[in-house]
């Protein structure tokens, strides 16, 4: 399939073929999973100190004393070491070496891979996740290699502007909101909706700056980067070098 692949100024400079990825079938059911499957290995395994709650000279005093079987600190009546005690080992504590993520058939892991990339050139889909853009705006949005040039932000949001999806970032930038909740209190205090993600063969820092705006290096591109929330269609900026790296994987 064809498309035509625009210039920094918005114009049309020639066609480009797309890889045979774009034809793949929508499949949510194995880009939920893929999602799930990738945050939940993302967790960092935590648990408790072996000895927590164990480091005391408390014992218990046996029968015959009038008191429970308790370990009690020494000189004192004060219970230790049990759970139900105060300062005591927890019950059923966490364990570091508890597997925490999911497995997920390699296969099919491919598969919601390539449906996540079909998914970004489906207008439906696109503005169903609520991206804005131009009515006239084809997609995919494919720019020649001269975009990957750019250094400046203000460079960027003109070429965004032209090619009539600037109104993307604006949205996202207006949707920025406090967190409800505790997790303010550690250093995620704002949410920002996500915007435009762009895919370039190398790397490319001048976007990255951009209100809920992605960068992703074609060959590292993933599910996550694809479908934020496991949710498809995100309103994608390909290159044409990061299509010949996205056809040769």
């Amino acid at each position: 399939m064809n498309v035509n692949k625009l210039n920094n100024q918005g114009e049309e400079a020639g066609k480009t073929e797309l890889p045979d990825v774009f034809e793949t079938p929508y499949r949510p059911d194995l880009i939920q999973r893929a999602f799930l499957a990738t945050h939940a290995s993302d967790k960092q395994p935590y648990g408790t100190d072996e000895h927590a709650g164990l480091r005391t000279s408390a014992e218990s005093r046996g029968s015959g004393q009038g008191l429970a079987h308790v370990p009690r600190v020494k000189g004192t009546s004060r219970g230790a070491r049990v759970p139900h005690t105060r300062g005591g080992r927890r019950a059923h504590p966490p364990k570091a070496e508890k597997k925490v993520g999911e497995e997920f058939n390699d296969k099919e892991r491919a598969k919601a891979f390539k449906s996540a990339v079909a998914a970004t050139a489906d207008e439906v889909r696109v503005r169903g996740r609520g991206h804005d853009f131009d009515d006239d705006v084809t997609l995919p949005v494919v720019l020649d290699a001269e975009f990957e040039a750019l250094v400046k932000t203000r460079e960027v949001v003109e070429v965004l502007e032209r090619l009539g999806i600037h109104d993307d970032v604006v949205r996202a930038d207006e949707g920025r909101s406090v967190r409800s909740g505790r997790g303010k209190m550690r250093g995620r205090k704002h949410r920002t909706p996500k915007s435009i993600l762009f895919v370039t063969s190398e790397e490319f820092r001048a976007a990255r700056n951009l209100p809920g705006a992605d960068v992703v290096l074609a060959d590292e591109l993933g599910v996550p980067d694809l479908a934020p929330g496991g949710d498809a269609g995100r309103l994608t900026v390909w290159t044409e070098p990061a299509l010949e790296v996205l056809n040769e994987r």
